[in-house]
């Protein structure tokens, strides 16, 4: 049973108490008493001492549930007195967590460790592997002494997380742990705690937005609570990028879109910079080059129109880069063959949709009208003269001789650039791709059919393997008419008359048709050529006509012009009209159905109310129950333990519960207990009679089975036994062989320095003899004046204890004397008090009969 302390500060005392002796478990049990008893329910200032202690307790045993049945405990305890205090013990729990990892960190020299999920450490294949393996002692002193320390933390950041959601009074503290926890999971490389990391927060939030109703709940109308999510998601965004978890990047970008939703004021034009250029990262890693470019391009215009201090530099780096992303888009989105069976354009255009909703678009973009844009805002005239005619080597002018030669230069200026402009190295894979694309649609244009050769000279940057899956990427994505004869070697464009390609208009530079195109237009040829013929055959009819029928048209026109005028003025206004009336219902219904929803609302509010009235009297009700219901029980436990106590009762309620127990006659219970055990005695019995049978005749049989095989395994290897024997021995007779001879050989090695030692030693002998001889010489004398002096005072010491004894004996012989002496005079005195009390009581008893005597006659 825990101790009772009337006074929190006792409990702190006896906790430094047990310290001091080294118990620890004792010192946390008594804190945690004091902190969870209800009558220490008002906050002091001696409580956040022994919440300290407390915590440091848990962090030194690693006790993280009990540090979160603490917090808890605390926070209900301060959060309406000091929430200040909450603030600090939660912040100094966490530094001892992070002093405590990083001391384990700094004693093992492993960085990374190698396990998925800390809440799973010990799995069944690192159990086998254990076992198996050659694992040093290195390896698992750092599993045993770092992998603790970072499951604790990440366990702490975890409930404190979920110790400050929804709660206005420490939303900076929340967002602050939410931060530390991100730098945790980057400086461990924790994967899978950031994907739980980031669900939690994403739940808290959504319980942020349902329970908006809670007198302590966040308000996210508020700009300064907007401002701290968004920096807390920006980081998230930014630890996801650097651990390279696209999807966890793009969770938090549609968290970060679905923030500024909220938001009723525009954000600030740097956190717009920040977040396009962390979208564009993420669309890039995702392989969707069209929104990474669309991303930059929305950058661009912000930059433009926010910064006054945007130098020239900087927009020409800005630009540059704008360019070669938009190039770098694929000419035809690539679909895969699945996409074409499973007829996925539907949903890849819902995607693009939600893509563009992230980047605030109203449709997706594409890139003819990226490209576009950037030639509307006159962006090339900020690009560097490098990179600048890139554009129209790809986009507009018709050179499939020259167009790789040009783009390799520019392609090789990007490379050279690879210390001062690190993002441009990445759009060089996507230009080559475009590069080859433009370059077969070109070819195609002006040749029937090429030897591959050629073609490949003319693209020097790619080998043959990659040319050729590139011709047929295109053949399959681009509707680009192309043979390939591998036993020539020669590619065909547009040979195949009965192939209709796609009736889109081309996109780049366009010289003519293909056959295959030409035939499909044959028909519309054909009225030309015939309309040309009949303006050559009836030139003059045919101008007449047309003048005829123009003034007419004319004549009409200046006839009715005004009445149709008139007539499409009036149309408009009744559409007007219409419309305003439309707005107007529409604005009167929706204030209606404003006001039915506010009363609904209302009802159901009150209705709310008075259920969550009832449901706390009841609530109230069924505590008092349950008190004396739990009073009740305790009793009857008390009594059941006491007899529980006893041998016989041990005995009896050793497998049934007490909860059980209590509902229960003891006497039956005893009755029922006696039957139950006879009767497993019993089966026991027999269970173990059938057994010792059955071993009985498996042992036998296993023995006469295994005799015979015995005797022939013994003398097989007893065989194999004198053989190694033999080899055994024989290998050891040389070896001594051998060591002799070498024993031999240094014996007459050593013999020539024996005169050589023998003079050694003697010399030192010599010398050590006669220093031996003086030391001796003196021990002695001292030792004759040692014991004169010794002699001497035992005699003194002598006479003086004879002195001492015979003064002893004196004294106590007249002491006994004394005493003897009080004993007589003591025992005369209580004689004669007897005496005097025997004939005061001998008086008594006469008197009657001398009474009697004395009043008889005589």
């Amino acid at each position: 049973m825990p101790a009772y302390f009337q006074r929190p500060e006792n409990a702190l005392k006896r906790a430094n108490e047990f310290l001091e002796v080294g118990k620890k478990q004792p010192a946390l049990d008594v804190l945690y008493d004091v902190i969870k008893s209800k009558k220490h329910r008002t906050w002091q200032k001696i409580h956040e001492p022994i919440m300290l202690k407390y915590l440091e307790l848990c962090v030194d045993l690693r006790k993280s549930h009990l540090a979160k049945e603490g917090l808890y405990q605390y926070k209900n305890i301060c959060q309406q007195v000091n929430i200040k205090s909450l603030e600090d013990v939660v912040r100094a729990y966490l530094k001892l967590a992070e002093e405590k990892t990083e001391t384990a960190k700094g004693e093992s020299q492993q960085m990374v460790l190698d396990i998925e999920d800390l809440d799973n450490i010990q799995t069944p294949e690192s159990v086998l592997l254990s076992a198996v393996s050659g694992e040093d002692t290195q390896d698992r002193t750092d599993r045993l002494l770092l992998t603790p320390w970072v499951k604790f933390l990440w366990e702490s950041y975890r409930q404190c997380l979920d110790l400050l959601r929804n709660n206005s009074k420490v939303e900076r503290l929340y967002h602050d742990i939410a931060q530390q926890a991100f730098k945790f999971c980057l400086q461990y490389t924790r994967k899978a705690e950031f994907r739980k990391l980031c669900d939690n927060l994403r739940m808290h939030l959504g319980q942020i937005q349902r329970h908006h109703n809670q007198s302590t709940a966040i308000n996210l109308n508020n700009p300064e609570s907007q401002s701290m999510h968004l920096e807390t998601r920006l980081v998230q965004l930014d630890s996801a990028i650097a651990m390279e978890l696209w999807q966890e990047a793009f969770k938090a970008v549609e968290d970060i879109h679905g923030l500024f939703a909220l938001s009723k004021k525009p954000p600030k034009p740097q956190l717009m910079a920040n977040y396009y250029n962390k979208v564009s990262t993420v669309f890039w890693k995702s392989g969707n080059a069209l929104f990474h470019a669309c991303t930059l391009h929305r950058l661009y215009h912000l930059s433009r129109e926010m910064r006054k201090n945007l130098t020239q530099e900087e927009m020409q780096r800005m630009s540059t880069r704008v360019l070669l992303a938009t190039l770098s888009i694929p000419i035809t989105p690539e679909r895969t063959d699945i996409a074409r069976l499973l007829d996925m354009d539907g949903i890849i255009v819902e995607k693009h949709r939600r893509l563009a909703t992230l980047l605030g678009l109203q449709s997706p973009p594409t890139r003819q009208s990226l490209i576009n844009d950037m030639v509307r805002f006159n962006l090339l005239q900020y690009i560097v003269p490098e990179v600048k005619e890139l554009y129209n080597w790809l986009e507009m002018d018709f050179h499939p001789l020259k167009l790789s030669g040009r783009v390799t230069k520019v392609l090789n200026w990007v490379r050279d650039q690879s210390e001062k402009e690190a993002d441009l190295q990445q759009y060089v894979p996507h230009l080559q791709s475009n590069t080859i694309l433009r370059l077969l649609q070109q070819v195609a244009q002006i040749y029937q059919s090429i030897e591959f050769s050629r073609l490949a000279s003319l693209v020097p940057f790619v080998d043959a393997f990659q040319l050729e899956r590139s011709i047929v990427d295109a053949a399959r994505h681009c509707d680009l008419q192309v043979r390939i004869d591998h036993t020539t070697r020669n590619l065909s464009f547009g040979s195949d008359l009965n192939y209709s390609t796609k009736e889109d208009s081309p996109v780049g530079p366009f010289l003519q048709n293909m056959p295959s195109a030409q035939i499909r237009n044959q028909l519309t040829a054909m009225s030309s050529s015939l309309a040309k013929a009949i303006q050559v055959i009836k030139p003059a009819s045919m101008l007449q006509d047309r003048e005829e029928k123009s003034q007419l048209a004319i004549t009409a026109y200046l006839k009715n012009g005004r009445k149709e005028h008139q007539r499409i003025l009036a149309r408009r206004q009744t559409i007007e009209e219409r419309k305003e009336r439309l707005e107007n219902l529409n604005i009167q219904r929706e204030k209606e159905e404003l006001e039915q929803r506010e009363a609904e609302l209302q009802k159901v509010r009150k209705a709310e109310e008075e259920r969550l009235r009832q449901e706390a009297k009841e609530r109230e009700k069924e505590r008092i129950m349950q008190e004396h219901e739990q009073i009740k029980k305790k009793t009857v436990r008390e009594r059941l333990e006491q007899i529980k106590k006893t041998e016989l009762g041990a005995k009896a309620f050793k497998d049934i519960d007490i909860e059980d127990l209590e509902e229960l006659d003891p006497d039956f219970i005893m009755a029922k207990q006696v039957e139950q055990l006879e009767k497993e005695k019993r089966e026991l019995q027999d269970r173990l009679k059938n057994q010792e049978k059955k071993i009985d005749y498996f042992e036998r049989a296993k023995r006469l089975e295994e005799i015979p095989l015995i005797k022939k395994a013994y003398e097989e290897q007893r065989v194999k036994d004198m053989e190694l024997w033999e080899l055994q021995e024989e290998e050891r007779i040389s070896n001594m062989k051998i060591e002799r001879e070498k024993a031999l050989e240094h014996k007459q090695r050593m013999s020539r320095m024996m005169e050589d030692k023998e003079n050694f030693v003697a010399k030192i002998t010599d010398a050590r003899s006669f220093i031996y001889e003086e030391k001796l010489k003196q021990f002695q004398e001292r030792l004759v004046e040692e014991r004169k002096k010794r002699l001497e005072e035992r005699k003194i010491q002598r006479k003086e204890d004879r002195r001492n004894t015979y003064y002893r004996q004196k004294e106590e012989e007249a002491q006994r004397i004394h005493e003897e002496q009080l004993k007589k005079g003591i025992f005369s005195y209580l004689l004669a008090s007897v005496l005097v009390m025997y004939l005061n009581t001998t008086r008594n008893v006469l008197s009657p009969k001398m009474l009697l005597l004395e009043s008889r006659p005589w």
